[in-house]
């Protein structure tokens, strides 16, 4: 099959000529997701703020998320080139919400104070509302528009969006995926005119989401695996033939689909919270230090390879861990207090990565930045051209299914599903196989149907998107 080059979208992908007949789509995002970190502070042994200012900067981690506006916090973040979430509590929300001269008060002190040195991005008003036993969700619609009128006013509306952060707790129904929607009762009074004026200010959902609270309730149903990141057999949505291979991607799909339903579909969102606690009581199922690191761990490489969802795959995942410190004097079950990053000394409880890095396929424990790749001796699988349409097919099929290759970008919609052939979407699922599998003798055969070749897209043009090779996990991408 002859191709004109002229039809691709290299805004989105790069295809490298192999010869007249053959090409092969290297798929690479311009767009990753960021990674931000909550600093909860109900604790009475944490650091001075300006020590953890130079924690997170020696983490390389570029945002956080604060659940109040405490002066000292605010202070010690000036000029720090973090960008920064502060929140309006709950018990402030039936004030905010009854006169825009308190939220114009509020505004003023705690946001225009400590601008632009400060670099306040965001503002929560406030926190899980439809759970909070004082009953506040009636107000909040109504402090979130006075909170916007007060940014407006002070002409910090272009720089400071607001939202407030919603718990999984909303949705009636979130499996499958496809089928999530909103609680009934939330819909017309609080849902919709909050997601009408998030569209209005070109805003963000907050969502908070645990996947850990889903598995311990239904570990017997729920592989550990598919709630960790790790290899697993996946699960296909039902209703729309898409195929998860974890949790907390078909909880943000379930929002997704929430809104959607009710006619917010351009609405975009950000995990507020997301986590996995290191101890726990012996009730809580999965607790752990382990499973806390690779939770967190490959949360952190799902976000910075820049890939979406399967509902919404281009659209990069933003999101802030839960949290950057245990924290003692919290309340309730021993994992409360153990979903911190950090001990309150700094030590760190468990190993998280804040950026993406290269692992060379051989025993080397060298670890190479990723804006420095080197294509020696690498070695890439492509289909066969010449095979039958039939040996392709079947290939493909074991590829993308029981061979476990990563085959949600080649999904209808998704980034590298054009150009629509048998061909090109073969090689994009050989090649991920290959990869996952070390570029092993043997992996890029499928009987006749594939076949190795050396030479990667162009060089030039790739270092000039600063492409990002990735193989910690023995996959390969280029965004």
């Amino acid at each position: 099959m002859q191709v004109n080059l002229h039809h691709l979208h290299l805004s989105s992908r790069m295809c490298h000529v192999l010869d007249s007949y053959h090409f092969v789509c290297f798929c690479f995002f311009t767009d990753s997701g960021m990674i931000g970190v909550n600093y909860g502070r109900i604790a009475d042994n944490l650091p001075a703020p300006e020590k953890v200012v130079e924690l997170l900067k020696s983490q390389g981690i570029n945002r956080v998320k604060l659940f109040d506006t405490d002066k000292t916090v605010l202070t010690a973040l000036a000029n720090s080139g973090i960008k920064v979430v502060v929140s309006l509590p709950n018990e402030n929300l039936t004030a905010a919400a009854a006169d825009q001269s308190y939220t114009d008060k509020w505004v003023q002190e705690n946001v225009k104070k400590y601008t632009p040195a400060t670099d306040i991005e965001a503002i929560a008003v406030g926190n899980e509302v439809f759970v909070d036993p004082k009953n506040t969700t009636k107000y909040l619609v109504a402090a979130m528009t006075n909170v916007q009128s007060s940014l407006v006013k002070f002409n910090l509306d272009k720089s400071v969006k607001i939202s407030s952060p919603i718990a999984l707790s909303a949705l009636a129904n979130s499996y499958p995926p496809s089928a999530g929607s909103f609680k009934p009762d939330l819909i017309e009074p609080v849902i919709k005119p909050m997601l009408d004026l998030l569209r209005k200010t070109s805003s963000h959902l907050m969502v908070n989401a645990y996947p850990f609270f889903a598995y311990a309730a239904n570990a017997d149903k729920i592989p550990l695996d598919y709630a960790l990141f790790r290899e697993n057999a996946g699960n296909v949505d039902s209703g729309n033939g898409l195929k998860y291979n974890s949790l907390f991607d078909a909880q943000i799909d379930a929002v997704y689909a929430a809104m959607a339903a009710v006619g917010f579909n351009d609405v975009k969102l950000v995990v507020t919270e997301t986590g996995w606690p290191s101890a726990g009581d012996e009730n809580e199922i999965g607790a752990g230090s382990a499973n806390a690191a690779a939770y967190n761990g490959g949360l952190v490489k799902r976000v910075l390879t820049g890939n979406g969802t399967p509902l919404k795959p281009n659209e990069p995942l933003n999101v802030y861990l839960f949290a950057l410190f245990n924290e003692n004097q919290k309340t309730g079950p021993t994992s409360e207090r153990n979903y911190g990053l950090f001990y309150p000394n700094e030590n760190k409880v468990y190993d998280v990565p804040f950026s993406v890095m290269v692992t060379p396929v051989s025993d080397s424990k060298v670890k190479v930045p990723v804006n420095t790749p080197s294509h020696v001796g690498q070695t890439w699988c492509v289909a066969n051209g010449k095979t039958t349409k039939e040996k392709l097919q079947e290939a493909l099929d074991y590829a993308c299914g029981e061979g476990g290759a990563d085959c949600r970008p080649i999904q209808k919609g998704a980034t590298c599903y054009d150009p629509e052939s048998l061909e090109a979407h073969a090689s994009y699922a050989f090649n991920s196989y290959y990869q996952k599998n070390a570029r092993g003798v043997g992996t890029c055969n499928f009987g006749g149907a594939a076949y190795v070749v050396s030479q990667p897209p162009s060089t030039h043009i790739l270092f000039f998107l600063k492409i990002i090779i990735f193989i910690n996990t023995n996959q390969f991408y280029v965004y």
